[in-house]
């Protein structure tokens, strides 16, 4: 797309009040539907984790509004567990042929990283579909091809340029993610700059690099207080904060990356006749929300997660508008339903993340 279609497209947008994104739900509400979920499950011996996975999801869709409208979840619990059973039965196959049969689970990890783009590009697609707004569906149109490049190739050979080549793969597979996706028969279009990737990341780097010295510093200077090793002192407590402190600083800067990356999208995104986005998230304030968040739940041991996820969804809900088009109410809806989730669980099952936040 060029940039005159661009801006052609951005001057309807540019006279309608744009539609501020919101999330009704609170911290007391998820904290009963998280602690119950974590309960069943548990008694249940993970079977139940299909049904939580709905209901955790079904909240958050349900409690997300833009221009008076709801989001919907669909997917059933029965679909999720019929893919989890199918991915973990799976990933105990792999294990154990491993374990007995070296060569063989070699032979299985080649094929099993073949078969990432394919879970991949399936697990969006059930994601899509499972997500509706104004009665229609959202969908996924990518390839095996192209997953394959951006997920698997170019990962791998930024590896031999030291990672100097990673930002610019990140804007590829965002941009490979974001425009293939569909509101009904509408496609999302979306220009991405690799500076504004390797911006990000030049910061975060420098960011991290100064404050791990800083931190490094301090912690010398409260060991040497330590008089008596045998004792616990000052050192040894300040020895006892280093993982605290590191989960806080790499929260910290995750933000700052994701807050950037996050506005440099949204803000060259738009589904074409439907809506065009805006993101004002400001780097600053949402690394503190994650920094916080994680020191939260690490001093309470993960009873302060329900808190901290709600914290966060309306942090990002509060910094998105959606212009909404004329356009808009003439989608019609062409998507598919899916049969089933197992690309989805088999992805997560492999640590294959395919999440779009």
């Amino acid at each position: 797309m060029d940039s005159t279609s661009t801006s052609s497209a951005a001057e309807p947008g540019s006279q309608i009040t744009p539609s501020q994104l919101q999330f009704t739900g609170n911290a007391k509400e998820y904290f009963g539907i998280w602690i119950v979920n974590i309960l069943l499950t548990l008694l249940t011996l993970g079977i139940y984790s299909a049904w939580a996975t709905v209901r955790t999801k079904q909240y958050f869709y349900g409690h997300t509004l833009l221009d008076g409208h709801r989001f919907d979840y669909l997917a059933t619990p029965i679909q999720i567990l019929k893919g989890r059973l199918l991915a973990v039965g799976l990933f105990v196959i792999y294990s154990v042929v491993s374990g007995y049969f070296p060569l063989v689970g070699a032979m299985l990890a080649l094929a099993l990283a073949l078969l990432v783009p394919w879970m991949i590009n399936q697990g969006l697609k059930f994601s899509m579909r499972m997500t509706r707004f104004r009665n229609i569906r959202f969908a996924f149109k990518g390839n095996y091809g192209e997953a394959m490049v951006n997920f698997v190739v170019l990962p791998f050979f930024s590896i031999f340029t030291l990672y100097l080549l990673l930002p610019w793969v990140l804007k590829r597979i965002d941009a490979y993610i974001h425009n293939n996706i569909r509101y009904g028969d509408k496609p999302v279009r979306v220009q991405l700059e690799g500076k504004e990737y390797y911006a990000a990341a030049l910061l975060v780097v420098l960011l991290g690099i100064l404050v791990m010295l800083l931190l490094g510093l301090a912690l010398s200077l409260v060991a040497g207080i330590n008089i008596n090793p045998g004792e616990l002192g000052a050192g040894n407590f300040g020895m006892f904060l280093i993982v605290p402190l590191y989960l806080f600083v790499i929260s910290a800067l995750q933000g700052i990356y994701q807050a950037q990356i996050r506005n440099h999208i949204l803000n060259n995104a738009q589904i074409e006749d439907v809506a065009e986005f805006k993101s004002n998230l400001a780097p600053q304030r949402y690394a503190l929300i994650l920094a916080t968040n994680a020191a939260a739940i690490v001093l309470t041991a993960g009873l302060a997660f329900p808190w901290a996820k709600v914290r966060k969804v309306k942090a990002l809900a509060g910094a998105t508008q959606v212009v909404l088009l004329p356009g808009a109410d003439l989608v019609l809806d062409n998507a598919q339903q899916a049969d089933s989730s197992f690309a989805e669980e088999a992805a997560n099952v492999f640590d294959v993340d395919i999440s779009l936040t």
